[in-house]
């Protein structure tokens, strides 16, 4: 097989440009939930932020809004009239308002209420992703191969596991795949650990344990990676043409085969299976939106997906200052018939922030190896 052409590093103002493109229009999604889901319950809005720190333009609508862009496009927020800052923390001098002047401010609206605005942030960055990748599937057609081994490369994990032609194969360490795709997902997302294979063969179903190897490969971009692998080829790939129905199908099974792929490494780093390294920071993240964007219009659109599935699965994480830390802090309350102290709450907030700022610090920093800065630093010093 031929190797593709190694295409050039795209130039850093095209990366930054694409990435805060990319942030915005996400940005503008993950909040725009909150947004909706606040209006729908009557809840006062005081401002709709696009990034973080000073206001660079803005607007304010006839119902009080504040359209604010700001200085640093790496999030946003909607802030509820009441709220203490950006995380939606309750304002202390709000609890002393007298009934008649609670209406409409977020902090007094029924708990399942608070809930729903909380969780339609991360609810349509997922919606979104499978809108995306619907359209996509019916503007070009949907490439799929069934789960079964068309060869073995010889030499490899896979043929010295006893894997064989023909096999079809039905989980991978338990979890079922019905396309070829599944099975690439799983191992790509595995450590190198031993995976059980079950596979039909000849009519019996027969259990095989396959250790993968990591492979070296070289990316379009001639970045370097090692990756798990099985040595098993795929049928070829059938382009289909898919109508609306079809297409929202296939677009659910790959959200949530990528939010499965995400929990795997999440998983993996927690259970110290895989380095904190291999996480990406946001100078990795930017790098690949880069790169993905100067492949066309088809590459971003299913990397904007992508993200957006990313997006929504780390805000459903159970970290105050994240949406799942306010549903946690939701359902604490809905088990104790009263919210937790503010001093807890405040504490809970502040830890958070720390946590999340302590984690993007350090895969910066790591992000920062990755793309070669330490080692010309290293040779400029020495």
């Amino acid at each position: 097989m031929t190797a593709l052409p190694i295409l050039p590093q795209p130039g850093l103002l095209f990366t930054l440009a694409s990435f805060i493109a990319i942030i915005a229009v996400l940005v503008v999604v993950h909040e725009g939930g909150h947004f909706l889901a606040g209006r729908l319950f009557g809840a006062r809005i005081e401002a709709f932020a696009v990034g973080f720190g000073p206001e660079l333009f803005g607007r304010t609508d006839r119902r009080g809004v504040r359209w604010r862009v700001n200085a640093i496009p790496l999030g946003g927020y909607v802030k509820f009239v009441g709220d203490m800052n950006e995380a939606s923390q309750l304002d202390p001098s709000l609890l002393s308002l007298p009934e008649s002047e609670r209406r409409g401010l977020f902090a007094f609206l029924p708990l399942w209420q608070r809930a729903v605005i909380v969780a339609a942030g991360p609810a349509i960055n997922f919606l979104f992703a499978i809108l995306v990748l619907a359209a996509y599937n019916m503007a070009v057609g949907y490439y799929t191969a069934p789960a079964q081994v068309a060869r073995v490369l010889p030499g490899s994990a896979a043929a010295a596991a006893g894997v064989m032609a023909g096999d079809k194969v039905l989980r991978v360490d338990g979890t079922r795949v019905d396309r070829f795709e599944d099975m690439v997902h799983i191992v790509m997302t595995s450590t190198g650990a031993p995976l059980v294979l079950e596979v039909e063969r000849a009519g019996r179903i027969l259990p095989i344990n396959v250790v993968p190897r990591m492979v070296r490969t070289v990316d379009r971009f001639g970045n370097v990676n090692a990756v798990p692998q099985l040595g098993i080829a795929s049928p070829p790939e059938r382009l289909r043409a898919v109508g609306p129905m079809a297409a929202l199908k296939w677009a659910t099974l790959d959200t949530i085969g990528i939010t499965q792929a995400i929990w795997r490494g999440i998983r993996q780093v927690v259970l110290g299976e895989r380095a904190l390294a291999d996480m990406g920071g946001p100078v990795q993240t930017a790098k690949i939106a880069g790169e993905q964007a100067s492949l066309g219009l088809a590459a971003v659109v299913r990397f904007i997906a992508f993200f957006s599935i990313n997006i929504g699965f780390i805000n459903l994480l159970p970290i105050p200052m994240l949406d799942g830390g306010h549903l946690l802090l939701y359902g604490i309350e809905a088990v104790r018939r009263r919210p937790l102290a503010d001093a807890v709450q405040q504490w809970a907030f502040m830890s958070g922030f720390a946590a999340l700022m302590s984690l993007m610090l350090v895969l910066t920093w790591y992000d920062m190896g990755k793309v070669g800065l330490w080692s010309r630093l290293a040779g400029l010093l020495g």
